[in-house]
């Protein structure tokens, strides 16, 4: 899930971009423009920092266990031969 504070500030920078007639409805336009900038990150199924730093360490330590693997499986058919 995104931070919401993020989310708040890129509906902040684009309701600054929209003309001045536009923005006297400030307050309704920021929650329309809040409203559409989440529904596109949901779309994007993004995952936070932490889920992907977790997953991450997590392909770290089977990569690891894999190539401790496959030396001992080297290491026995070495020894078959």
């Amino acid at each position: 899930m995104i931070d919401g504070d993020k989310i708040d500030e890129l509906a902040n920078q684009l309701n600054n971009l929209m003309p001045t007639p536009l923005r006297s409805a400030s307050d309704d336009l920021k929650s329309n423009l809040r409203a559409v900038v989440q529904g596109w990150f949901d779309r994007l199924d993004l995952v936070t920092r932490e889920e992907f730093d977790a997953q991450k360490a997590v392909l770290a330590r089977t990569r690891e266990k894999l190539e401790a693997l496959t030396a001992r499986l080297d290491e026995l058919d070495q020894s078959s031969d």
